[in-house]
This record gives structure tokens, sequence and C-alpha cells, in this order.
């Protein structure tokens, strides 16, 4: 059945959106011009006018979200957006993810939080008297911004093949028209759609995606403002206003990076939290360029060079937004990034988005510049200004040396232009490249953190410089305390953490002393102890991660010699003893829906022709709660394959980890971990080489026993006993029929200090002969009964020998991990708290 209404209603709501955006860039560009303003009764009607073109710009975006979630979870397939990112097997949580899988939704997301921010702006900040004159330059930023983004989906086609934008309306004939079964059935509806990728089915893709665009888009309102303070002359009017939104933009953009950094902990088999990814770099520069911003425009209101800094940060912030979209999304990292997008036809597009605000940002500074006003005197050494300056610089600098790698791919691309093969690579170890430098900055920016915050509360002087020593001492006391005990022995670790304690150790004191007053002031001292905090964590977990999988086997598992040594060859059900500690892999679970924890897979028969129903094999239950019945028809994770690895200590403790393993059409095999949080330590583990899969198993020619119950055969170096052989009614959960007869045998196999038994079923249906094999993969072996003969009383089986299941696993442990989240999370609780304080500082000023 086809829905053209629905598609019909989103494609409408994206012209009005572009349309009315046009025309309310527009009418406030007229309520900024000198011959407007001369008269306020039609500069108001032009507000008004221009207010209400972005109230409908608002409606149309919201319309155009509800069309598309529709198309999604209502499984409209003929939509080629609906059928490439979802699939009735997704969960709704996950389906909501479909949102912004693909180019269209995640410019759509982008939008819809630039519309929520725009409507609170002219709400709130902006209707304030003082701020009266700025809302219209302001907001013809946000607007034109609008427009651009709304052409993202515009999917007009003007003449020939060009066209502007890619709508998430497309049918799948409209996508893809060439394909044969139009010709013979024109109302083709696929019966279910690609599914989201895998590595998206995931908690934090729900929630990191959203923030970040919300960063993204809180990036803008700085901009915003200071290119109507430039516009209007209001030099330094426009920094009050922007400063909480700054501090809030600062606080989003960050907490989203972390959500992705925590999300391919938890996710991706790398190993680590941050892999120096082209599209993380480009997304992590503008965010430290914003934080360089705020600082400098705590100052910018008394200093010239602050408000020279804050003028060039702000624009660069935002430029730099733009800049990782275009990356991310022109196709032009090509294969360097894994979250990159294929160009849809929008690079073109974008690199006009970039260079438009390039132009305004550097042409109206530059005409303004000579206008901003000019110190009396030069900054002092001794003086706050000196040291935050300081401290942005290595912030700008950490910044610039991210994206002058990154941007590589670029390079090639413009020398192409110019018809130069500059054949340039990127590192090919990234996270070494990045962490040489990086390490050095953050070393900088650390310490200045610690001597700024004296400056700042002017507890230091140029004559009173003696007042440092008191952290200086307890700095040094504790690093060497920590450095003993903590074995770090590594000189470059030694000097971070000497200037991480000490960057605790000063700001501490400060914070102790403004407890004593305000804790509402207290924003910036916690952010600062979380910095250090944080680099202490990622030393450790980084720099001290060692690999608990030792093999000592001496089993050639890879080519490589290194990857032989730290992975481990675990056989199914047998413990494998690594020094302190031994893994035993248990088997294969699937996460069944609305039961908790993980169900053995054997004991879920998948339905044929679905690749998320099963049918239960025996009942689910958990406690005295019983969820399905054997039989049920359930639902799981069919893709999903969860490795249960038992690991247990040299003091009895035992917890279980469950590694994943992603068999999917899309990326293939994708190795996911688990991990087991320690409050000083993670261990992170994951299947580096899953089993081979029963149906791909070489099985040895089959040996054939006849026997008697009580009688012990040999299979190679197992002993068999056939214990008892017993007449059942039923076989693999269905009932005989009359005249038909099964009977099942119980073999016990032995093999050292194993015991295992066997239930090979022989049955007669339908008067014909049926024997099915059973498989036991601890063993490697395949027992059939084949033949009963009742006259003698033998049984006949046969066997046969293969591969016993094993999977590789790689275990690492992360020494105080937790100190790297800890962190965090004070940075960005300090952040927000200075960022409320700055709000009520507005707000109480009216």
């Amino acid at each position: 059945m086809l829905r053209p209404y629905v598609g019909n209603i989103g494609h409408i709501s994206v012209i009005i959106s572009f349309v009315a955006a046009i025309v309310s860039t527009y009418a406030y560009w007229q309520a900024t011009r000198p011959q407007i303003l001369k008269d306020k009764q039609v500069t108001d009607q032009w507000l008004k006018f221009a207010r209400g073109a972005f109230y409908v710009h608002t409606l149309a975006i919201f319309a155009i979200c509800a069309s598309l979630l529709s198309i999604i979870f209502n499984h409209y397939f003929e939509y080629h957006y609906a059928w490439d990112n979802s699939s009735w097997s997704l969960p709704f949580g996950y389906a909501i993810s479909c949102f912004w899988q693909d180019q269209e939704g995640s410019f759509l997301l982008w939008m819809f939080w630039n519309v929520v921010l725009g409507v609170l702006l002219i709400n709130t900040t902006l209707r304030k008297t003082r701020n009266a004159g700025i809302e219209a330059p302001t907001m013809t930023i946000f607007a034109l911004v609008q427009v651009f983004l709304a052409s993202m989906i515009l999917g007009v086609v003007l003449w020939g093949d060009f066209k502007i934008g890619s709508s998430p309306f497309l049918t799948l004939k409209e996508s893809m028209p060439n394909i044969p079964i139009w010709k013979t059935n024109p109302s083709f509806v696929p019966k279910d759609g690609n599914g989201l990728n895998p590595l998206l089915q995931n908690y934090w893709m729900v929630i990191h995606p959203p923030t970040l665009f919300l960063g993204f888009a809180m990036t803008l309102v700085p901009f915003a403002f200071c290119i109507a303070g430039l516009w209007k002359k209001q030099y330094t009017e426009w920094i009050k206003p922007s400063l909480p939104w700054t501090l809030t933009a600062a606080v989003v953009l960050g907490t989203g990076i972390m959500m992705g950094g925590i999300w391919a902990y938890e996710t991706l088999n790398f190993g680590g939290y941050w892999n120096w990814d082209p599209v993380e770099n480009a997304v992590y520069v503008p965010w430290l360029v914003l934080v360089g911003s705020f600082h400098t425009m705590l100052l910018a209101r008394k200093s010239s060079t602050a408000l020279k800094y804050t003028i060039i940060l702000v624009i660069a912030q935002f430029i730099l937004i733009i800049y990782s979209t275009f990356l991310a999304r022109s196709g032009i990292l090509g294969n360097a990034s894994v979250h990159s997008f294929t160009d849809l036809g929008l690079s073109g597009q974008l690199l006009i988005y970039l260079l438009t605000f390039i132009v305004v940002s550097i042409v109206l500074s530059a005409i303004r510049w000579k206008f901003l006003p000019q110190d009396n005197e030069e900054v002092s050494t001794f003086s706050r200004e000196f040291w935050v300056f300081s401290g942005v610089l290595m912030l700008c600098l950490a910044a610039f040396q991210v994206i002058v790698t990154t941007s590589i791919p670029v390079y090639n691309k413009v020398g192409e232009i110019f018809g130069a093969k500059l054949n340039m690579a990127l590192p090919t170890n990234q996270v070494e490249h990045f962490t040489q430098f990086q390490m050095w900055f953050f070393v900088l920016i650390t310490a200045l953190t610690g001597v700024a915050q004296f400056f700042w509360w002017k507890r230091v002087q140029k004559d009173s410089l003696n007042k440092l020593i008191n952290p200086l001492v307890i700095s040094l006391l504790a690093s060497a305390l920590i450095i003993t005990f903590g074995k770090v022995n590594n000189w470059k670790y030694i000097i971070l953490l000497t200037a991480a304690v000490f960057s605790v150790a000063a700001n501490g004191s400060i914070l102790l002393d403004i407890l004593k007053g305000k804790f509402k002031v207290a924003g910036g001292a916690i952010t600062h102890i979380g910095l250090a905090v944080m680099l202490i964590g990622i030393m450790f977990s980084s720099g001290y991660s060692k690999v608990v999988s030792l093999n000592f086997s001496g089993a050639k598992i890879f080519k490589n010699e290194s990857d032989n040594k730290e992975n481990a060859l675990l056989w199914l059900n047998r413990p494998t003893e690594l020094s302190d500690f031994s893994f035993t892999y248990k088997g294969q679970f699937v996460d069944v829906r609305n039961a908790p924890g993980y169900i053995e897979k054997k004991y879920v028969w998948p339905v044929p022709g679905s690749n998320y129903k099963g049918i239960a094999r025996a009942d689910v239950v958990d406690g005295d709660k019983t969820y399905f019945k054997r039989g049920d028809t359930l639902e799981y994770e069919a893709e999903n394959t969860y490795f249960q690895i038992e690991y247990s200590d040299k003091d009895g403790k035992k917890f279980n980890l469950y590694p994943r393993v992603q068999d999917n059409e899309k990326m293939g095999t994708v190795l996911s971990p688990d991990i087991k949080k320690f409050w000083n330590k993670d261990i992170y583990a994951f299947v580096s080489g899953p089993p081979v899969a029963e149906d791909e198993r070489d099985w040895s020619r089959p040996e054939e026993f006849a026997v008697a119950v009580g009688d012990t055969f040999f299979i190679n170096d197992y002993v068999a006993i056939l214990e008892n052989v017993e007449g059942i009614r039923e076989v693999d959960g269905m009932q005989l029929a009359e005249g038909d007869a099964a009977a099942r045998a119980t073999v016990k196999i032995l093999d050292r200090n194993v015991a295992i038994t066997m239930r090979p079923v022989f049955a007669i249906r339908n008067r014909e002969v049926w024997s099915k094999p059973e498989v036991n993969n601890e063993m490697g072996l395949r027992l059939q009964l084949s033949k009963i003969d009742p006259v003698s009383g033998k049984f006949a089986f046969t066997a046969s020998r293969g591969q016993r299941e094993f999977i590789v696993l790689k275990a690492t442990e992360k020494p105080h991990i937790n100190l790297l989240w800890i962190g965090f999370f004070m940075i960005i609780v300090g952040i927000t708290l200075a960022a409320i304080r700055r709000f009520q500082i507005v707000d109480a000023e009216g």
C-alpha cells in the first residue's frame, strides 16, 4: 500500500521552511537598516513580521520532523529513508536513532535545535530592554543559517541534473528508478527494511547525536551575538548576554563529545575511548576554541586585547563547526574516517555555506577592527589577563595542531583542483601522533590553571609570589607518593602527573576559600580540578593499560607475533589459567527482549524468514517468574551473539563478561567488548576470534559402533558408555502421531576430568526412518543413533570428530579509568555552575 500523503506533507513543509527562513532573514535585515530605524513604528512592524516568519519556519520544521518520524515508526518502506535505515526488528528506542542515521535526518536534527534556540532567544534574552537593538541583527544570522540548512534537505531539481539538497521524503521508485521491479509492479513495497547500522543499536546512540547537535546549534548563539555586535557597533555590549549561552554551549557540546567517547569505549573494539578519528577531531577542535572564547569573554569588557581575542575565537569556533560538517559530509575524508558520510552531492552547498560565513565574518571584522577600544597599558606578566591569555593560547595551539593534521585530505583535494598531486597521508599511528603533541599542550594548560586561579582571585601579586609555595610543596609531596605507590616510571608521565597534582592543589586551596563564601562562584576551580583529575585518569588508563589475556599455550592463532601474545585461546568449558586468575568460556547466548539477562542460544530456534523472531525451546525463567514458555514465539537480537566468559580470581571471586559479535550483511562481523567496572580499574574484554559456525565445521569420516545398554566403547580418545535407551512421544517439541515411534539414547562421554551426556534420537515418522545427530561443541563430537536391532538388542551409532569449540579473547586491565569519567563530570558541573551564575546576573540586571 502506497502512502504518498506523508511524504507530500513532509516535502511541502521543507519548502515552506526554506521560504519562511528566507523571508525571516530579509525581514530581520530590513529591521537593521538605518532608514527603517528612524521610524520606530515601521521597525516594530518589520520585527513583528520577521518573528512571524521565523515562527512559521519553526512550525514547518516540526512538521518535517513529525512526517519523517511517522514514516520511520510506521515502517513505510516505500520511502527510501525508512527502507534504508529501519526495519521491523528494531525496538522503539533504536527506531528513534534511524531519524539521524543518514545525512538528511542529521541536518534536520540540527535545524530543529536551531529553531528551538531561536524561539527561546526571541522570548528571553532578546526581549530584554537593553538588548532591544540587537534582536534584528542576531536573528538575521540565525535565520540565514537556517536558509542554508533547509537548502540541504530541499531536494529540488532546477534543471538537468542540478539539484539543491537531498530530500528525506523520496520514495524508493524516485531514488532508484531503474530497478526492474517497477515495470512489473509499480506499487511494490518491500516487506522489510535494511535496518539500523548495528553499531548504532546502543543506548548512547539514542542520546549522543541529539546532544551533539544541540551543542552544534548552541555555538551559533555566541557567533550571532558577536556578528550583531560588530554590525551594530556595540563592541562590548553583546558579551554579557552572550557569555551564559557560550558557557552552556561548552557544556552541551563537551557532553556530546564525551558521550561519543563512552559509546566508542563500550561498543568498538579498538580498546579505548578516543581514537583520534578525523571526524572526532573535527568536533573536538571547535570545542577547544569555544572553551578558550568564554575565558577571554570574562575579561573582554575591560580589556581591548581580550575583546579582540574573543571576537576571533567566537567566530572561529562557529566556522570550525561548519568546517567539521564539511569534512564529515562532503565525502572528502573517503576511507580516512569510519564516521564520514558518503557524498550526496551536497559538497558544493556545504562549501558555499562555509565560505559565506568566512567571508562575512572576516570582512565585517576587518571593517570594524580599527574602531575597537584600545588598552592604555600593556598586559603585565603579573596580571590575571596574562595568565588567562597564556592558557587560551595553549588551547588554541592544541586545536591548531589537531586541525592541521586532520585536514590533510583537504590539502590533497585542493592540490588536485590546481593540478598538483600532493599524495599526503594521515599518520599511520594517529593515536601516537596526536598524543605526543596534545599531552604537552595539556601539561602546560593544567599547570597554568593552577597559577591563573591565584592571579584571578588576587591571591598573588608581584611581590607575593611566595603564596604559590604551599600548593607547590603539597603537590610535589603528593606526586612523589603517587609516583612511588602507583609505580609511575615514565618521565613524561611523571611531569604530567606533577602538573595535574599541582593544579588540584592550587585550585583546591582556592576552592576551599570560595566555599567559605559563595558556592556559586566555585565553577572555575571545580572545572580546573576536573581537568587535572581527567588527565590523571587518561594517563593511568592509557599509559598503564595492560593485557591480561596473555597466550601461554604457544598456539599460533594469528600471523602477527604480538597478536599471538595478547590473545588467549579459550576452549568451551575448560578454564584457562592466566597468572592470578582464570577465564572460562561458557557458551553462546542471545539477548531476548522483555526478559532479563541472556539466554543460551541453543534454547532459541530461529523462525525461518525472520531476523528477529524465534521459538523458545525451553521455558525462559528468572527466579520464580516465567517470561516465555516452551514453544512461545519471542523476539531477540538475532544478529548478536554474546559469549559468556567466567572470570575467577585467586580469592574465588567470580563474575561473567558477555562480549558480543555482530554478524550483519551491511558491515560483516563486528566485535564489541564487555566491561567489568571496579572502583580502581576496568576489565575490558572482546572476542577477537569467534568460533567457527557449525555448518562450516569440518567433521571426520564417521565411525560406526554397535553396542548394548551398559556397554563401553571408545570414540578416539574418549570413553563412551551407553547408559540407557528410552521411548519418547515428543521430538523437537512436536508430539508424535499415531503409529510413529521414537527412542532416545543416553550416552555418557568421558574425557580426563570432564564428563558430558549426549542424547541422540532415533524416530520412525510417517513410516520413514528419521535420525537426528546431536552435536557437543565442548568435545567436538557429533553422535547419531542410526539403527536399532530389536532382535539382538544392539544399538548402532555413528560418531564424527571435529574441532572443539573455542574462542580467542583479548582482555585488558585499565587502571584508574574512573578518574577520567569523574574528572569530565567535574568539568561539566563546574562550567554549568558558571553558566547558571551568569544567567542569574543577566536576569537580575533586566
